[in-house]
C-alpha cells in the first residue's frame, strides 16, 4: 500500500483549488474566479486499494501586505516542507511566469521530488502548443513528471492519480480510510459562506471577506435541522452595504447559495443566519484572524 503526504503550490488563480477537488473527486477547498483566495492548509484524503493521497492545499503564493499575508507563506512553507511529493501548478496558456520562477527558486531549496502539472489545458487552441511549454520545462528543472490537465473538466486527472502513487513511499494510511478532510465542520461551513459571498462580491470587493461561525444548534422545534448563525467580516463600512445590496437582496443570495451547499454537506435542513460586520484592519490583527481559522489549521 503506498500513502504519502502531496502538498499543491503556485501563484493566485492557476487553478490550484480545482485541481484538489478533482484530485480528490469531492469538493473540500473554496473555488472563486478571484485570485488568492485559500488562506489555510487544507487537508483532503484520496482513498484507493492503492493506498492514500494526503493532499494539501496551500494559499497562492504572492508578496505579504500584512499579517495575514506573513501567516499564508508560512502555510505554503509547512506544507511544502511536511509533503512526500509537491506537485507546482502553472497556466498552460502563456507558460512561464516571472512569479512561477521565483517560486521554483524557492522550491528547489526544499530538495523535494516535484512534479509539474500544467493546468487549464483545455482552453489552448490545439494540444500541439502545449509541446514548447513541456520542452522549456523540461530543460528548466528537473520534474520527476510533467502532466497536462484540465481541473476544471477533470481531464488526465486519473493520469495524475496514478503518477502520484507511483511516486508515494509504501506505508499505511496516516489518516482512516473513511475520512475526507481535517477541517472542523464550523470552519467548513465558513468557508462554503465566503466563497458565495466572494463570487457574488467579487467585483465590487477586495479581498477583505472573512466568515465567522457564531454558533451551530439543533432547532427548537424540529431536532433535525440545524441552525446556524454567521458574520460575514470585512473592513470597510462602504464593503458592508455592498455585501448586503439593495433591500438586502444580496445577503439573501448569498445565503441561499450557501444554505443549499451546507444542507449537502450536513444531511439534514438548515436554517442560516447572516450578519455583516465591520472589523477594522482585521488581517493585520492575528487576535483577530486566528478566530477565524487563518494560522490555526
Amino acid at each position: 500500500m503506498k500513502s504519502g503526504a502531496v502538498s499543491i503550490v503556485g501563484r493566485p488563480n492557476v487553478g490550484k483549488s480545482t485541481l484538489i477537488n478533482s484530485l480528490l473527486g469531492y469538493k473540500v477547498s473554496i473555488v472563486s474566479p478571484r485570485p488568492a483566495i485559500t488562506r489555510i492548509k487544507i487537508l483532503g484524503m484520496y482513498n484507493s486499494d492503492e493506498g492514500q493521497i494526503v493532499i494539501l492545499d496551500t494559499p497562492g503564493f504572492e508578496k505579504s501586505r500584512n499579517e495575514l499575508g506573513k501567516i499564508m507563506l508560512k502555510t505554503i512553507f509547512s506544507s511544502v516542507d511536511d509533503a512526500d511529493l509537491v506537485l507546482f501548478v502553472i497556466e498552460a496558456v502563456g507558460g512561464w511566469k516571472e512569479t512561477d520562477e521565483r517560486i521554483m527558486e524557492f522550491l528547489i531549496k526544499f530538495k523535494k521530488k516535484m512534479f509539474l502539472v500544467i493546468n487549464k489545458v483545455d482552453i489552448l487552441p490545439h494540444k500541439e502548443a502545449l509541446l514548447p511549454i513541456i520542452k522549456e520545462s523540461s530543460e528548466k528543472y528537473d520534474f520527476a513528471e510533467i502532466v497536462p490537465v484540465s481541473a476544471f473538466r477533470k481531464e488526465n486527472i486519473e493520469v495524475l492519480r496514478k503518477c502520484i502513487f507511483k511516486y508515494l513511499p509504501e506505508g499505511d494510511r496516516m489518516f482512516p480510510g473513511d475520512m475526507k478532510t481535517n477541517l472542523p465542520l464550523e470552519y467548513v461551513i465558513a468557508e462554503i459562506i465566503r466563497e458565495k459571498a466572494v463570487n457574488k462580491t467579487y467585483q465590487e470587493v477586495p479581498q477583505t471577506i472573512a466568515v465567522e461561525v457564531d454558533a451551530m444548534t439543533a432547532g427548537n422545534k424540529d431536532k433535525n435541522m440545524m441552525v446556524i448563525k454567521a458574520s460575514i467580516i470585512v473592513d470597510r463600512e462602504n464593503l458592508r452595504g455592498i455585501i448586503i445590496g439593495k433591500d438586502g437582496t444580496k445577503l439573501k443570495s448569498i445565503g441561499k447559495l450557501a444554505r443549499e451547499e451546507i444542507e449537502t454537506v450536513v444531511g439534514k435542513r438548515v436554517y442560516l443566519e447572516l450578519w455583516v460586520k465591520v472589523v477594522k484592519k482585521w488581517r493585520d490583527r492575528p487576535e483577530v484572524f486566528r478566530r477565524f481559522g487563518y494560522g490555526n489549521i
